[in-house]
């Protein structure tokens, strides 16, 4: 129970720290809740949400022998664990300029996508940080949950797209009344808190790597 604990919190750092930086799918919550209200936030999620399942059925049903391997597992725990603490460095070095961009997305004009489920559909697909994470970091974390069986991928997708749900939200309950709910101190003291989180996951990524090469 502790490890499926673990595996959930640590599931909705890294998808947090993750969400909170600026991208296609915060415009188009930004857009989406102007022209529809609070509620595009979470169907945007949703849209997102979807996808993501999609493709985490996708590699464990068709990688699960090949992420049971050792060898695997030690390449995805080295790989992740690099991504991951430089991802938290550069959290960190940039958050500054990130915290910026982000709060001045939220005076943007709406964009052309059709429908808040699609659009979190279409951003996401358009996204190459999509495809770089899940074939590396979230590949490595699904070998891990795998360890602790279905109900361990169940954790880290818990984690995962609660964390998108619990930022995406917050933004559009800001967006949709008016309000500015996170000033620029506090969004660079939450990326900076989220690059430190990143960069301890990474280094535990590291020795989860360690371990599985010296099985």
């Amino acid at each position: 129970m502790d490890m499926l604990i673990f595996i959930f919190w640590s599931s909705f750092v890294i998808g947090f720290s993750g969400a909170v930086m600026p991208g296609p799918v915060l415009t188009a919550t930004v857009s989406e809740v102007m022209k529809r209200g609070f509620i595009a936030g979470p169907l945007i999620v949703f849209g997102h949400g979807v996808l993501e399942i999609g493709v985490l059925l996708l590699f464990v049903t068709g990688l699960g022998d090949w992420l049971a391997l050792p060898l695997t597992r030690s390449i995805l725990g080295y790989v992740g664990g690099a991504l991951l603490t430089g991802m938290g460095t550069h959290m960190i070095w940039t958050a500054r300029r990130a915290a910026e961009q982000a709060l001045q997305k939220t005076q943007t004009a709406p964009a052309p996508l059709h429908g808040p489920v699609l659009a979190g559909i279409v951003t996401t697909l358009s996204n190459p940080y999509f495809y770089v994470w899940w074939g590396t970091i979230g590949l490595g974390y699904a070998a891990f949950a795998l360890d602790h069986g279905r109900i361990g991928l169940v954790a880290f997708y818990s984690g995962h797209i609660l964390s998108d749900l619990a930022w995406y939200a917050f933004v559009a309950f800001g967006v949709a009344t008016g309000r500015r709910v996170c000033s620029p101190p506090l969004y660079r003291a939450v990326l900076r808190i989220c690059g430190l989180a990143l960069f301890g996951l990474g280094v535990w990524f590291f020795r989860y790597g360690m371990v599985q090469g010296s099985v």
